[in-house]
């Protein structure tokens, strides 16, 4: 199971019976195909879907079927499409239990900043400002580091805010992270990772929860 896998499949146990999930753009998207069996839950897409399914095999991929993402998807019985003013009137209403976000920064006080780099051509901010602003729940799914090894976890966002103060839990393959009014709190540590590599690999202070436990994907 690679790093993303483990991610995904964490964030899944923490769906309940009856919840309306926003999937983001990317990683988050990956959560579908982890819902645990036996519950009932409704993902949402802002380019106007409801009831999304596991992602289709291969060969049965429908191009006009795709989420927020460009991605195919499958649909669950009792699925529905609308516009997308509808859609935004369901998120914005608080309608959505959990919105699950991937992120470029993400700060100890629950800063994100997911949407654009300076310089780089953007077709718009999309729907995230609203996710995080209505959503009860926000949770981000991201690797911990970048590509180059730089912080994703950071003590300040120096990236343009998509919200300030939003995100209440971060979930990375090093383990889960809880936004407290103390700052970072890990409450989860993945199989073989130490606090000192979580202490290098973050750019802010970490705080340990007494009762650390190991991070399962199952």
């Amino acid at each position: 199971m690679n790093g993303k896998e483990l991610i995904a499949r964490r964030i899944a146990r923490e769906l309940k019976d009856g919840f309306y999930v926003n999937l983001g753009i990317g990683l988050p998207t990956t959560v579908a195909a982890f819902v645990p069996p036996g519950i009932e839950v409704v993902l949402q897409s802002e380019n106007g879907l409801l009831g999304i399914g596991p992602p289709p095999a291969q060969d049965e991929e429908d191009p006009d079927l795709i989420n927020a993402g460009k991605q195919p998807v499958t649909l669950l019985p009792g699925s529905s499409f609308f516009s997308s003013d509808q859609s935004f009137a369901m998120i914005r209403g608080g309608h959505m239990n959990m919105s699950i976000l991937g992120a470029m920064q993400v700060s100890c006080r629950g800063d994100l900043a997911n949407w654009t780099i300076p310089g780089k051509m953007v077709k718009g901010m999309g729907g995230a400002m609203d996710l995080v602003a209505s959503a009860p729940h926000v949770v981000v799914a991201t690797e911990h580091n970048t590509k180059d090894g730089g912080f994703k976890i950071v003590e300040a966002c120096s990236l343009p805010l998509t919200g300030k103060g939003v995100v209440h839990d971060i979930v990375t393959e090093l383990g889960w992270f809880h936004v407290s009014a103390a700052g970072l709190v890990m409450t989860e540590i993945a199989e073989g990772v130490t606090k000192e590599a979580v202490a290098q690999r973050t750019g802010c202070p970490v705080h340990f929860a007494a009762g650390l436990r190991p991070m399962l994907p199952f």
